[in-house]
């Protein structure tokens, strides 16, 4: 029997830290404590508690963690396909994963909170508008990360976050690598089958795709496991960024194997 390899992630959400050092020291915390994975996300602006509070962007802080860090990947879960010229943001991951010596996941989505798109002075649209951008997008990524100099260490992960059946995951099955499922289990099941599908209408094999869910706790691990899923996400805010569930995740991962 194959046996999968588990992988955990942690989400340091950037946000509510009005001292970056306080970031910086929790990703050299879940570095030390053995996750295999530090994601950040891609706001502008907190999304739970004072939702004007201290925050920090995104990519410049990709680019300080792949000096920081030495083993772990690091990525954005997920960076906001309209945010930025998608070309652009081909070679800033191009970029990091030089930086980082090929440790960079280029974690991607539609977007979704207003509040960042009409104070930074980007187009909300619609659901609709902004995955259609996303997979125009995605083919431009793709077409950039081919001819950079240099190029890319090595194939840089793509990951796409969402669970839309007809669009979103037709692009999963297109260009991911990694699949980040808010789904809940039964969900994940029936959306596993659909994505295989779109994985027959574009031509690829979608069980060499990774699927991601964020950690569902000790006792339901097992049953996600058991469901394809083998990259499991600890999300934990600032300032504190306390990391006792992200241990408990890193145990479990460790009895697996």
């Amino acid at each position: 029997m194959e046996i999968m390899t588990i992988k955990i992630g942690v989400q340091l959400q950037p946000q509510h830290a009005p001292d970056y050092q306080i970031i910086r020291d929790a990703v050299l915390r879940a570095e030390d404590a053995g996750v295999d994975i530090v994601f950040n996300w891609d706001h502008f602006y907190p999304l739970y508690g004072d939702l004007d509070g201290a925050h920090f962007e995104c990519w410049t802080m990709l680019g300080a963690w792949a000096e920081q860090t030495s083993n772990v990947e690091i990525g954005a879960l997920v960076t906001g396909g309209g945010y930025r010229n998608p070309d652009l943001l081909a070679d800033m991951a191009r970029t990091v994963d030089h930086i980082s010596g090929g440790r960079l996941i280029l974690g991607i989505g539609g977007g979704w909170n207003q509040k960042d798109y009409d104070n930074f002075g980007y187009d909300f649209g619609t659901a609709g508008s902004r995955l259609k951008l996303l997979n125009e997008n995605l083919a431009r990524i793709s077409n950039r990360l081919a001819v950079g100099n240099p190029a890319p260490t090595r194939e840089i992960p793509i990951l796409i976050g969402g669970g839309g059946e007809k669009k979103t995951l037709k692009m999963v099955a297109e260009y991911a690598h990694i699949w980040h499922s808010f789904a809940d289990l039964d969900e994940l099941k029936r959306k596993s089958g659909i994505l295989a599908e779109h994985g027959v209408t574009v031509g690829r094999d979608t069980s060499v795709i990774t699927k991601s869910v964020p950690w569902p706790g000790t006792d339901k691990a097992p049953a996600f496991l058991d469901a394809g899923a083998t990259l499991f996400t600890v999300g934990i805010g600032g300032p504190e960024y306390d990391m006792t569930e992200l241990h408990d995740a890193i145990g479990w991962r460790n009895s697996q194997q």
